[in-house]
This record gives structure tokens, sequence and C-alpha cells, in this order.
């Protein structure tokens, strides 16, 4: 059975023209001969002989022990058979699929045009850190100073900079499961230690704090929490947040990275709380939030850090080396986001009335497959379905679902639907779907998956 990595589009009936060179070698030197360009019509053809070395290509095993995005692999995987003409439907991308709004867009433009396009201070522009913190103050609770925010080249590099920033050789990183593929990578590439923490489909897919307390030891480092989550959409109320500050309080070494990038796609009854507003909490949390999701922003880059100044700093210093501040016209962009009103105004709440009609659309949708076990999202754009009861099914002409990875295979051949095996999330019994998709789009995806799943029987009781 094929994997997702060695998928391939098919082949353009229009070939690139290719060159062969002829690599005969020279006898007893060890070496690769190559033709010479004839230097004059009257010169002798000369053959410039180029003695083989051996090279050391050698990657670090820090990098070599990184495992890439599965999510990213299956949408470029997606969008490459779309240009060679399969009609696949791409579930599969973190992405919203409405247009920056107007406002924030003509912002960015006007940077261009008024010349806002030089470098800003590595920790972003003063104008946008200010209002960032009246933004934490106004809507998180939150009260920082200018200089305790790091405007980065969105969320991602934020997380990456703060586990590097904290982390030594060592040290663990707690991640409950289903997390974000990128979380373990990057305790890894610091030189730390992935402690996974599984959640149930029982619970929400909540972290229990007894699963917390009973893994923290001297080696704890960072305790990492994405609500609105993705991949499930979960979303921590907040005495189950007390509980675990709770812990966490107990373990004066142990950080919490809270990662508020979905903050704003929530759905009522659900709230969002900030875990750095909680009592204890301010000190020991490092906060990430962006423009991506709720502001559709994802291809500006633009993401923040707020935490106490010494985390920041040396959040800052990091950066300083790899990527310098982000884009000056993004964080022209980012300014007019912030000032679209509390929690983005209109132009954020269109959008995520949208996303919950979606919800609900495909909640009802696949509670109507038998055996399929659903957790409904109460923020963020994503469901984290179980399909396990399906493992084990044979398939005429396909094989054997074993797991999620053989079930969204099977799903891209037969339904040609991408969707993101649970696996990449830590969580095999699941298969995440995105929303970020017109209503439309949706229907016509739901109708092929069913049509695929009528092939399948699940072979366990449920």
């Amino acid at each position: 059975m094929a994997s997702f990595s060695s998928i391939s589009a098919p082949s353009s009936s229009t070939s690139t023209p290719s060159f062969n060179l002829p690599t005969k070698a020279s006898p007893g030197t060890g070496s690769v001969s190559f033709p010479r360009a004839r230097e004059s019509q009257k010169s002798r053809a000369r053959m410039v002989t180029v003695r083989a070395e051996a090279i050391d290509t050698t990657i670090s095993p820090r990098v070599s022990a990184l495992r890439p995005s599965k999510t990213m692999a299956i949408t470029d995987q997606a969008t490459a058979l779309r240009q060679a003409g399969v009609p696949v439907i791409g579930l599969a991308a973190g992405e919203p699929d409405f247009d920056t709004p107007a406002v924030i867009a003509e912002a960015g433009m006007n940077a261009i045009r008024d010349g806002a396009t030089r470098y800003t201070p590595n920790a972003g522009t003063l104008e946008l850190r200010k209002a960032i913190c009246k933004k934490l103050e106004e809507e998180n609770g939150l009260s920082y100073t200018a200089d305790q925010v790091l405007v980065s080249n969105g969320a991602k590099q934020c997380i990456t900079q703060a586990v590097l920033a904290v982390c030594s050789p060592g040290d663990e990183v707690l991640i409950p499961a289903p997390y974000w593929v990128s979380y373990p990578e990057m305790a890894r590439l610091a030189g730390a230690t992935p402690v996974i923490l599984p959640t149930s489909i029982s619970d929400n897919f909540l972290l229990r704090p007894e699963s917390l307390a009973s893994v923290i030891n001297e080696n704890s480092r960072i305790l990492i929490l994405c609500s609105p989550s993705n991949p499930t959409g979960s979303v921590y109320p907040k005495e189950l947040l007390e509980e675990i500050a709770a812990i966490v309080r107990k373990h004066p070494r142990l950080l919490v990275l809270s990662d508020e990038i979905y903050e704003h796609i929530i759905y009522q009854p659900a709230k969002h709380t900030s875990f750095a507003s909680l009592p204890g909490m301010w000190e020991r949390t490092l906060t990430v939030n962006g423009f991506s999701k709720a502001f559709a922003m994802t291809g500006w880059r633009l993401g923040y850090l707020a935490a106490p100044k010494h985390f920041v700093a040396a959040c800052g210093k990091i950066q300083s080396q790899y990527t310098s501040g982000a884009s000056s016209i993004s964080q022209k962009a980012g300014l007019a986001a912030l000032n679209l009103g509390f929690a983005g105004g209109e132009a954020v709440s269109t959008m995520v009335k949208a996303f919950q009609e979606r919800r609900d659309y495909l909640v009802r949708s696949f509670r109507e497959l038998p055996g399929v076990k659903i957790s409904e999202p109460q923020g963020a754009f994503y469901l984290f379905i179980d399909f396990s009861s399906y493992y084990g099914s044979e398939v005429e002409g396909f094989g054997t679902i074993k797991d999620s990875e053989s079930l969204c295979l099977f799903l891209l051949e037969k339904a040609q639907v991408a969707l993101v095996p649970g696996d990449a999330f830590g969580d095999d019994k699941g298969v995440r779907i995105s929303y970020a998709a017109a209503m439309s789009t949706l229907q016509t995806a739901m109708g092929k998956i069913k049509e695929a799943m009528a092939l399948l029987k699940p072979p366990v009781a449920v």
C-alpha cells in the first residue's frame, strides 16, 4: 500500500527536454570526465577532468530527528493533483477560505504606497506593540508593556523561539494529544523531549488534571496548551484551567505556553480564557497569538508573543539572529486588524458565523455514518473524528484499512478528498477535517465521503 509520501501527481504530457552528460571515468583516477564547450572553431575538443572528492553530506542529528509536517505534505500533494487535472477537494489545510478583510488589505497597500517598506525594530513597531497591549488588556484582562511583546513572522515562529529560549537538552515539554503537529518537533529542535499526554474523546479531548500531575518531574519545563484546539476544536473552560493552574503552581520550574491563535473563532456558549489571567500564572505564562486565523491573514505571516520581559528578551535575541523583525507592510495591516473593534468586530463575527454553520452541517452529516464518534468542536474550524471502528475493514482493489493513514489514502483514492490522518496529531483513532471551505465544497466532499464509506463495514462493534 502506498503512503502519503509516495503519492505523486500524474506527469504532464509535455515533457521538459533533458540533457544527458557523458560520465566516463578516467582509468585509475576515480574521476569523472565532462565534455568542455568548444572555445573556437579551430580549437580541438578537450576534456576537463574533475576529481571526485568525498563530500560529507551528514545532516545534524537534531534536524534529522525532525518529522516533516504531514498537514503541509498532504496539502501540497492535493494541490499538485489538482494542477494535474485530478478534482481533489482539499480539507487538510488550516487556512480560512475568506479573503483578508478589505480594510486590512488596504492598510497593507497604503504601507507600500507611503514607503513603509523598510526594516522595523526587531521586536516590531512600537505602535503595533502598544496596540497589542491594548488588545490584551481589553479582551483578555492581561497587562503588558510594549517591551513585554515580541512581534514575529507568524505565531509558529513565536512558539519555536519560546521553546528554544527556555528549554535545554534533557528538559521535557508536556503536550496533550491530539496536538498540533509542530509542537513535538519544536521540542526536539530545542534538544528537549516531548512528553505526550493522551486525552479522550469522552472528555472532549481536554487534559485531565490528574494526568498532568502524574507526569511532572524535575525535568518538566513547559506545558503547552492550545485553546481553542487544533486539531479538535476543544475549548478549555475556566474551571478546568484553574485546576491545571493549581497543579502548575506547585512546580516552580514549570512554565506554560498558551497558544491562543484561534481565540476569536469560538462558538457560544463556549468562552475563551487566557491562561495568564489566572491567579499566579502571569509570571510563568508565555502567551502566543496572531492574525492568521481570525483575520484571514495566513499569508501576511504575523504573530506575537506576550510574556515577562526576560522571556521576551531571550526570544528577541533568537529572532534578531534568525529573521529580524516581521514585514513592515504586514505590521501596518496588523494594526488595522486590531482597530476593527473588540474581537475583530463585524468582519470576524461574520466569518465565525459561517464557520459555525459549516461545523453544524458536518457534525449532522458525520453522525449519520455508523460507527463514527464525534466530539462537537467549540472553536477553531476543525473536526477530529474517530473512525477507528472501521480499522480492519478489507476493501476490494485497495487493501486493508489498518489505521488513520490508510483510511485517508482510501478517501483520497476513492472520494478524491484530502484529509489529515490522526497519527500526525498523536491520536491514530481520528482524522482531522478542516471546514475552512465553502459550504458547497463541504457538501460535495461529504457526498463523496459517504459514497466511499459505504464500501466499508465497521468490523468492530461500537
